[in-house]
């Protein structure tokens, strides 16, 4: 069996008994040909392919890494991961993604993101090199007539794509980004500039490859305002038929060096050095970031979703090497030269990062199944033309969570997987090691976490006047008020406080920046705690979703002739829930005190003292 353990059982539980996603409002007539039953079939048969062809080129990739060739400015990926990535496009569940009107399968997000962590955990770059689906639905979405050609030809052609923003200079400040675009008499543009960091950029894996720039109109106005969202792709080709014709001006300049994740090409990117770079103005409307978010914000998903998958394949062998790992003897008969050794999982401490991790792993699932339930509500509220801003705002609040706290968590976790396996994690005969060196990128890409956590608060919740952060409050306590269950009531206790707490950390930050409108530096108090409250926010939301579970498990353990594995199965849902309760939810009283009594006292500490 190779690397990969993938949690169906976990899935399908968040699935049909929490968020009962084959029961919501129109659920039947949304998604005809997916009940329950069948989106089960989906996730086994995803699950086979995930343990088999998916995860067998994990580690030959990562030893083998794409070859890119500098004469020529192509890339070669190993022979074992185009045999994956072969398979992986033949199945054909990347219609799950794709428009309808492109040839998709009409089916919940949730459903979507669950099949996306199965492919994610066993090899993450070939869910990377796929998504050239989901952007193809963006250029549907925003796209004009003909450019709607582009996206089936994206679609049915399996081209690749990606998402071109950052640049040398500008770093993190999309708004100040140099590239250029110069109008041609012929209605396309000439791109001309340097984009960095750019996934999937090169590669063999498809006979295209289309990319969507930031660039700035000749004349625009400075900052993000001015820029514009543009088709290049690498290869020219005829618009009816999608055929190829001849290169573009867009070449790849080499491939980054990464400690990670290597079987995933990253890349500078060069418009218009030698010839022309041609492409097309999205929608033909200058609205490049509103419509590049919209790219984002499925980026933003797939990387929260990415981090909790490899955490989840982690703990899980972690949890059979701790079963069979024999070392020591117990710590109670500590001293004791007759005892004998036990396996590692009776040692306290090692339960205890075990039990956190898990308490992590099935509280992110939650969280991103929760959050695509919520796109899915979205949707269902666009098609009835009823008004969806609220659900938007929610869904905007929580995905610099799902990316921040995921990105975060899975790499603290993972180090604590390393330590499970003792020196032999350090090796590569377990393939812990990997998953940490591949998900620690997690972190930075798509934004920090840093940034996600200025997000969170500057745009999130201080620009949305705390409307969306007032939302999430009202259910938490509508449900946490719903619970007559004794055997709930220290995790619904340890919730509310963990919500007030919250709510106490935004009152002291929100004071501080208007403390800011009278002295300016006092809007750095409020940027020493934005990273604290995002954890704290994610924590916050893991402790609600799991003592949701929990009081569906308990329902379940309820029932008569309940199967052993079942009833193991719910009780560990009471189990993380009531840990998570009593060992992480209480910190956040400490970072709402010290949230509240933060100075500027690190602003004055003299650069050399660092």
């Amino acid at each position: 069996m190779g690397h990969y353990r993938g949690n169906v059982r976990d899935i399908e539980f968040n699935l049909f008994e929490v968020f009962c996603v084959d029961k919501a409002p129109g659920a039947g007539g949304r998604f005809p040909d997916l009940d329950r039953d069948t989106m089960r079939h989906v996730l086994d048969e995803v699950h086979r392919l995930a343990v088999g062809p998916l995860a067998d080129s994990f580690a030959d990739a990562d030893r083998h890494p794409p070859v890119f060739d500098p004469a020529t400015g192509s890339v070669t990926l190993p022979a074992s991961f185009k045999k994956g990535y072969a398979a992986l496009r033949d199945a054909e569940w990347w219609r799950l993604e794709a428009p309808v009107q492109l040839g998709g399968v009409a089916a919940p997000r949730p459903l979507v993101w669950a099949v996306a962590e199965l492919i994610l955990g066993a090899n993450p770059a070939m869910h990377l090199y796929g998504t050239g689906v989901a952007f193809a639905g963006v250029v549907h979405r925003h796209g004009t007539e003909s450019q709607r050609l582009i996206a089936r030809h994206i679609i049915e052609r399996g081209w690749g794509a990606t998402m071109a923003l950052t640049e040398p200079e500008a770093g993190s400040d999309v708004g100040a980004g140099r590239a250029r675009a110069l109008p041609q008499p012929d209605g396309t543009w000439h791109i001309q500039g340097v984009k960095r960091f750019i996934t999937s950029a090169e590669h063999d894996l498809s006979e295209n490859i289309v990319h969507l720039v930031l660039a700035r109109p000749v004349g625009a106005a400075p900052g993000t305002k001015g820029l514009s969202l543009f088709i290049v792709p690498k290869f020219l080709f005829d618009p009816k038929t999608g055929r190829i014709d001849r290169r573009n001006g867009v070449r790849a300049t080499g491939l980054e060096r990464k400690m990670g994740l290597k079987a995933s090409t990253t890349c500078e990117l060069s418009f218009g050095a030698g010839e022309p770079a041609i492409g097309y103005l999205l929608g033909d409307v200058h609205d490049g970031i509103a419509q590049m978010f919209d790219v984002i914000e499925h980026t933003r998903m797939l990387v929260g979703v990415k981090a909790m998958a490899t955490l989840s394949t982690a703990h899980l062998n972690a949890v059979e090497f701790a079963r069979t790992r024999i070392q020591s003897p117990d710590l109670a008969r500590k001293g004791d030269r007759t005892a004998p050794p036990v396996t590692i999982i009776h040692h306290p401490d090692l339960r205890v990062g075990l039990m956190l991790t898990k308490a992590y792993t099935e509280g992110l699932r939650a969280l991103v199944l929760y959050t695509a339930a919520l796109q899915d509500e979205i949707i269902l509220a666009e098609h009835e033309g009823a008004d969806t801003t609220a659900a938007r705002a929610i869904n905007e609040l929580l995905l610099p969570i799902v990316k921040g706290v995921a990105s975060e968590r899975a790499c603290e976790r993972l180090s604590h997987a390393l330590q499970t396996f003792g020196g032999s994690g350090y090796l590569q005969d377990h393939p812990v090691e990997q998953y940490l060196r591949d998900a620690k990128i997690d972190t930075v890409y798509e934004g920090t976490t840093a940034i996600q956590g200025q997000d969170l608060f500057f745009r999130k919740i201080l620009r949305n006047e705390r409307v969306a952060l007032g939302a999430l409050t009202a259910e938490v306590t509508a449900f946490l008020d719903s619970l007559g269950d004794d055997r709930l009531k220290h995790g619904s206790a340890a919730v509310r406080a963990a919500l007030e707490d919250v709510n106490g950390m935004v009152d002291a930050m929100i004071d501080q920046w208007r403390a800011a409108e009278r002295d300016p530096r006092e809007i750095y108090r409020v940027g020493q705690n934005t990273t604290r409250l995002l954890m704290s926010a994610g924590d916050l939301v893991i402790g609600y979703l799991l003592l949701r579970q929990a009081a569906r498990a308990l329902g379940r353990l309820d029932e008569a002739g309940l199967p052993a594995a079942d009833r193991a199965f719910y009780a560990g849902k009471q189990d993380v829930a009531r840990f998570f309760a009593r060992t992480v939810l209480p910190e956040l009283a400490v970072r709402r005190a010290i949230v509240a009594s933060t100075d500027n006292a690190i602003m004055d500490v003299a650069e050399d003292s660092f």
